[in-house]
This record gives structure tokens, sequence and C-alpha cells, in this order.
């Protein structure tokens, strides 16, 4: 019987021990044939995420941030313990002691499904990295064997530091933040230190469904799901119970719930000048490095003069919007149903996209009409007893385009314009005289638009860029983007190739009618005052803008001299090689010609703009650095007293230092007594005016001894300014604006006069040689190469080869309208008198002016 007892269960053990044995061979069977093929843990050592480009002025203070996965990441040694703690009890309990996968988390997980309860995965911080780096999301059989298999080799390769480091900054934790840094930022604002425990708490409960516990819209389960991490906490040691008992009563104060001011309040509005860096360096890098190489980008912008940039473009703007009398609003409104409480119509608003990157000026809505006045609620203004009001005074400039596409009367109360739920820009009017408060005052977003630009003039760093009147309202950059006609800012170009063809500063160029005979028809340009001046001076035909010049200029040196002029200095890749494009016909960017304008500052070398100083990537190497100058003795000890270290420029020269002399001598002129001659600043200025053909674009390009800025009007779908429209009139006051806050940091001198030369004195009216000693309004002292003795008079006169009236005088009086013609001083000493300009008839013309 004791021999049956034990044969059997000699047989039962042996059964159990091959059943074992069968189920280990298959199991290691199963593991053998998935651990085939399996992805590389060994490419976790080099693993770079996909983290935070930011950009930096040049004061080093971060001013825009770009990421597709908003990451910051941060190394284990720098994520306090704390948060550490709350992920690992959240997670993955016994983190420290398992090896990669936990028996008795699988072994609950298991006995729930058979239970028919939930099916999860019970995965440890090794398998989740395993799982979110190597393999994919499906909740399969295989792929949780392979992360079975993959944990363990994790666990054995690499510290388990290291693996929490990775998952730390690899989490999503929903809002589109990726790691604890990044949503340490996100939901509080704070930097991982300083979290509290409840904070982390809440961090570590997002991983397992972070878009079911939002701090706002599900603020109850965030808040258990925050308790319960803080209790594993207490339980494994992490906390002491005096601050469970605090933290879980505390409420989850977070910016989603308005308790904190969000991370991106702290940063300036993103604006042209980081947008266009975003457009530049996504070309040059990449848009997968850009958006996720963690790029340290240091930019050339001057926050001061981007201000002043955009504050001078848009008052130019709202002064000519203003001036067409019509009001248009946002077209935007707020159903009246909620503006019956404060708190409705403030989230009503705040709902509302309009621009609010526009200094002073703020979004409303209108509450209420009354007889005369609106009253408003402005968002981020508090109520007071009285409320806030638009006067019937401030609505008496506009009228309303009624339904029917007609303009209405001019309004005289606040109901002619506005109804009750309208979203409106507001303003505050202030006394000019003590600042005090007089009224709030309606705005709207101009149809004009433009762009402003401004450059240092040896290194090439922009300083300021403004693409229009607000970034937020469009985003289409006109300083970099729109190609535009230049018209007479182009001129400079074809006057810098005639000096460098022989011309001077006091050659004399027919100002008489031109017929051309083209293709489309007979082409006849005209001057702007439809009038006509005889034989003048190159300085006066830049000072005055002469179009006739400029043609007879262009048609004697060649269309394809000022070609290659125009490409050589950037404006164009290729200009065509057609007579009127000589008057800036041919649309260029804005950009181009600041840059070119730029090179006549500078004395003739080659600076290309940059919006970047440099560029470092995630591990602070230099990836992109603009200057390429060399410093030949910062590589000594020391220096002797009172010598700087001597910086080796390579610069190309692209013009001869005395014609960029000349002229930006000429375009002085252009300031004191031409076309610009409204711009007053305290330093020298030179530069130039633009109107195209029916005032449809208005320029003014100009510079100082250091900086070049220039400016564009005109509308997106081009349509005339209106006859009084000029470049002097619009732009210039732009650029003074700017450039006075320009001057009070930067300064400003007298350009540079380079070697090679000597000064005359000239008339400026008839060309004529005068003595040393002349003075008068028509006296000029011009630079002229040693060596070069100019030509007066007949034999110095051009026509650029086009016919003209025989009753031409051989002077005119140039823009002067004096009957009796103007007195000089002649180099001989004796008094002449320049005749009155001629009568060419009544020619009619056309073209850009």
């Amino acid at each position: 019987m004791l021999r049956f007892v034990g044969s059997f269960f000699g047989a039962i053990f042996t059964m159990l021990t091959l059943g074992l044995l069968f189920a280990a061979l298959t199991l290691g069977a199963v593991f053998w044939v998935y651990s085939r093929d399996l992805p590389s843990h060994e490419s976790l050592l080099q693993y770079t995420p996909p983290t935070i480009s930011r950009i930096y002025d040049g004061e080093g203070r971060l001013i825009d941030e770009f990421a597709e996965e908003r990451r910051l990441f941060v190394p284990a040694e720098d994520i306090p313990a704390l948060v550490k703690q709350a992920f690992i009890s959240a997670e993955d309990k016994n983190f420290y002691t398992h090896q990669g996968f936990d028996v008795m988390g699988i072994a609950s997980a298991a006995l729930d499904a058979l239970k028919g309860g939930r099916l999860r995965g019970a995965s440890t911080i090794p398998q989740q990295v395993a799982k979110n780096f190597l393999l994919s999301g499906d909740r399969t059989a295989e792929r949780k064997i392979k992360e079975l298999i993959l944990s363990t080799r994790l666990v054995g390769t690499l510290p388990k530091e290291k693996i929490l480091e990775l998952y730390l900054n690899e989490i999503f934790l929903g809002a589109n933040s990726y790691g604890v840094a990044a949503a340490a930022q996100t939901y509080f604002n704070k930097s991982l230190r300083q979290l509290t425990a409840g904070e982390a708490a809440y961090l570590a409960a997002l991983p397992k469904k972070p878009a079911d516990l939002h701090p706002a819209r599900q603020y109850e389960d965030a808040v258990d799901r925050r308790n319960y991490v803080l209790r594993e906490m207490l339980q494994n040691g992490y906390i002491d119970q005096t601050i469970y008992e605090t933290e879980k009563v505390q409420p989850l104060r977070t910016v989603q719930r308005g308790d904190y001011p969000p991370f991106r309040q702290s940063l300036p509005p993103r604006d042209y000048f980081t947008d266009e860096i975003r457009r530049e360096l996504s070309g040059k890098f990449g848009e997968k490095e850009f958006f996720g190489g963690g790029l340290a980008i240091r930019a050339t912008v001057d926050p001061e003069l981007q201000a002043a940039a955009a504050k001078a473009l848009r008052q130019g703007l709202e002064k000519y919007d203003r001036g067409q009398g019509i009001w248009r609003g946002t077209r935007k409104t707020i159903s009246p149903d909620r503006l019956t409480a404060e708190a409705d119509w403030r989230a009503a608003l705040s709902e509302v996209e309009v621009p609010r990157d526009i200094e002073g000026w703020h979004p409303a809505v209108v509450l209420s009409l009354g007889e005369s006045s609106a009253r408003i609620g402005i968002e981020g203004v508090d109520e007071d007893e009285d409320g806030h009001f638009i006067p019937a005074d401030d609505v008496t400039w506009a009228r309303k385009r009624q339904a029917d596409g007609k303009l209405g009367r001019k309004a005289r109360v606040a109901s002619d314009l506005v109804s009750v739920g309208d979203v409106v820009l507001v303003r505050a009017v202030t006394s000019d005289e003590d600042g005090s408060f007089k009224r709030w005052s309606l705005r709207q977003v101009p149809e004009v638009q433009g762009a402003f630009m401004a450059m240092d003039v040896f290194s090439g760093r922009v300083l300021a860029v403004q693409g229009g009147f607000s970034y937020q309202d469009s985003v289409f950059n006109r300083a970099t983007q729109a190609t535009r006609q230049p018209g007479s800012s182009f001129k400079p170009f074809v006057y810098a190739a005639a000096l460098d063809s022989g011309f001077t500063p006091a050659t004399i160029v027919v100002d008489a009618p031109i017929e051309v005979d083209t293709p489309q028809g007979l082409w006849r340009p005209k001057n702007a005052s439809n009038k006509f001046y005889g034989p003048t001076p190159l300085r006066t035909g830049i000072e005055q803008s002469r179009n006739l010049m400029t043609v007879r200029i262009a048609q004697e040196i060649g269309m394809e001299t000022v070609a290659g002029y125009a490409e050589r200095f950037g404006v164009y890749d290729r200009m065509q090689q057609f007579l009127s494009n000589s008057l800036g016909s041919q649309e260029t960017t804005l950009f181009k010609m600041v840059a070119a304008y730029a090179m006549f500052a500078n004395g003739g070398e080659r600076v290309e703009p940059t919006l970047v100083d440099r560029v470092q990537d995630r591990y602070g190497k230099s990836v992109y650095r603009h200057d390429t100058r060399e410093c030949a003795d910062c590589a000594l000890a020391d220096l002797p007293q009172g010598r700087a270290p001597r910086i080796v420029s390579k610069r190309e020269r692209v013009m001869d230092a005395i014609t960029a002399y000349q002229l930006t001598s000429m375009m002085e002129g252009v300031v004191q007594r031409g076309t610009a001659r409204g711009i007053n600043l305290p330093v020298p200025v030179a530069g130039k005016t633009g109107t195209t053909n029916d005032a449809k674009d208005v320029w003014f390009v100009g510079y100082t001894s250091n900086i070049a800025a220039g400016c564009y009007i005109g509308y997106d779908n081009p349509r005339s300014l209106g006859n009084s429209a000029s470049g002097g009139g619009f732009c210039g006051p732009v650029f003074e604006s700017f450039m006075k806050a320009a001057i009070k940091k930067y300064g400003g001198g007298k350009f540079a006069v380079p070697p090679g030369g000597y000064f005359m004195k000239i008339d400026r009216f008839s060309g004529a040689r005068l003595s040393d000693d002349a003075q008068g309004d028509n006296v000029v002292s011009e630079y002229f190469r040693e060596g070069e003795e100019p030509l007066f008079g007949v034999g110095a006169m051009v026509d650029g080869g086009f016919a003209m009236g025989a009753n031409l005088p051989l002077f005119a009086a140039g823009e002067v309208e004096s009957g009796g013609g103007s007195q000089v001083t002649t180099a001989s000493g004796k008094t002449k008198v320049i005749p009155k300009k001629a009568d060419f008839g009544t020619l009619s013309s056309g073209g850009l002016y």
C-alpha cells in the first residue's frame, strides 16, 4: 500500500515537474522569440528629446520661445527629490528595488482581469520608458512581452537615476507640456524647486489620464487624485503626517484657474521680429531642429527701439486712417444676453479674437447706449461706480458705412457708430499738460498698412522690424515679405552708378521732356510737379527727385550698369533692364532697401543684415555666429596702455568710398532742402523719399552716421493713398519719430569724409564754380576726387541722347520759382543772373514720380 501511495505521489511530482519544465521552456521560447529584433535600448544613452528653442535679446532677457512639444530638459541631479518621490509613489513605489518589472503589481493586475475588472498594465517606470521610447502604445500581449524584456535590459544597462531622468523628461502631462519642468511652468508658473508637495503630487497624478484631470474643468477629480498621490507619499515615508494633513486640504491653485499668471505673460507679446527669426532659422536649420533642438538664440533686437518703431509706424498709419473719417470697428460682437453681469461680459470679451499687442489699447464691449454717449466694459480695467463711457465728442471724426455700401452722415452721438454688444478697441486720452485722464476714445486697426526697419550700418545687426500695424491682427511681415515698388527711393542707385561712371555732383543734366517708344506704347515720364527745369546739376536732381534727369542719366550710362549696381547692393536678385525701372518700378522689399542704404552710410562696404547674433545648440556649442571679423590682438597677454584690440574686417567693398560720401552728401540735401525737408533731427541725416505712380506706395529710407532705417506705407491690395500722399509727408514723420529715440540712445555724428578728395564750392542751381568765400542758399561745398578736374557749363551737360526743345536756356533756376531768375557769384568773382525757366509747352506725360 505504501509502495502504491509512494508511486502515486511520485507520478504526481514527476508530472508537476515536467509541467513546470514545459511551462518554463514554453515561456522561455516565447521570450526568446520576442527578444529577437528588438530596438536597441542602448540608443537611450544618446537621448536628445525635442526641447524648446528660446530667443533672448542682446541683454540676455528671454523674449520668446518656440516648440511643437513644450519640453525643458532637466538632468536627474537637478530634479528635486520631492518631485521624483511624487512620481515614484504614483507610478512605481518599488522602483529602486525591482529589476525592471514588479511581480506583485503584475499579479494584482492579472487577478483584476480574471475577476472581469478593467484591464490595466501595471507598468513600472522602466516599462513605461521602454514603451514610450522604443515601442508603440498598442495594448497587446505581444507589446507587453517586449516591454518586459526591454525593461530588464534597461535596468541592467542604465542606472536607475538615468531611467528616471528619461521618464520625467519625456512623459506627457497635458496642455502640450512634456516633462516635469515644462509642466511646472504650465500649471504653476514655477520652477521645479519652487513646487510644494501638493503641486508635485498633482503633476505625478497626470501621466495616467492628463486629459481627464484638468485643474479647472475637472477640479474635484484633480484634487482627489492629487490627494491619493499625497497619501502614497506618506505611506512610502517621503512626507510626514503634518505635511500630508496640510497639503491635502489646500485648494489646487493653478494658472488655468487664474491663481497664477501664465508663464507666457512674463514674456513680451510675440512680434514681427521673433517671428522673422523663426522663419529664417527654420530655413537655415530645418523646422525639426528649430522647434525641437533646444536652441539658444541671441537676437539683435533692441527692445527700446523695437517699441519705438512700432509706436512710430502705428502713429503714421493711424493718422492717415483717421483722416479718411470712416468707422469700421472690429466687426466682432457679443450676444446681449451675456452683458447683464460683469463676470459674463468679461468672460465673453476674453474669448473674442482682437489684437491685444497695441500699446495703450484695450478691448472693450458696448454695454448700453445713452442719448449721446455709450457705456463700455473694458478688459483689464476695473469698473467704477459711474462706469466708463465713449462721449459724443469722440465720434464726430467718423462716418459709418451703411448696409447699402454708402457712407452715412458724420457721427454726432456714439450710437451713430456703435451698437450694444459691439466689441471695440479703446484707449485713454490724457492731458498733455499733466497726464490726467480726460476720456476713453474709440480706436480701430487701419486698413492701410506699412513696415519699418532699422539696422546698424557697420555690423548689419537689425535693431527693429515692424512688419505692420499689429502682429496679432496680421502676421504677414511687410518688411521682409511684401514686394513693393520703391519709386524714387531707388534713384540713389542710379546716381551711384553715374558717379562711378565719370559724373560729379556738379555735372549738368538736362531736365526736359522725354518720349520713349515701347511695345506698350509711347512712354512719357514726368516730374512730380509736372514741370521742366532745364539744365540742372546732379545734386539738385536727387534733392528734388527729378524723374526726367534720372531717366536721362540711366540712358547715358546704360541700364545694364544701373542693373549691375542694384544687384551688387542686393536690391534685386535680377533687375530687368527697362528704362522705367530707373524710377523704381520693379518691386523689392523694405528689408533689402534698408540694407542697401546701410552700405552708402558705412562708406561702401558690404554688410549683411541679420536678426541673430549667435545660435547655440542644447549643449552650449555655437552653431552660428554672424560677426566673422577677427580680433588680431585678442590672443595677446596684454596690450600697450591706451591701445585697443585691433579688429580685422574682410568685408567686400561694393562701391568707392568717395562715391559713397558724394552720394551721402547729396542725400543730406534731400533732408535739408529737398523732398524730405520736413525731417528735423539733431544729427546729420541723409535719405531719399519715394512715391510711386498714383501714390500707391510711399517710402522714406535714410540714415545717420551709424543707423539706417526705412519706412513704406501702402494698402496690401495697392490703391492710391490720395493726391496729397508723399514719402516725405507720410513716412518722413515715422522715420523722424523713431530716429529721435535711436539718436538718444546711440548718438550720431558727421559723416566721415574719406581721404583722396577735396572740397569746392559750386552753385547748386547752375553747377557753376564759386569762390571759396561764396555764401548763400545757392552755395554748396562739393567733394571731388583728387586729380579730377570737373567740367562746368555746356561741356559737362548730359542729355542721355534724347532730343530736346530748341528754346532751352543754357541754365535754369532749378526748383526756385522766381520770375526774373536768381543771382549768383561766379568763380571769377563776377555777379551773374540765372534766367527764368524755359517754357516747354503742353507736352503730356505719365509714369512713376
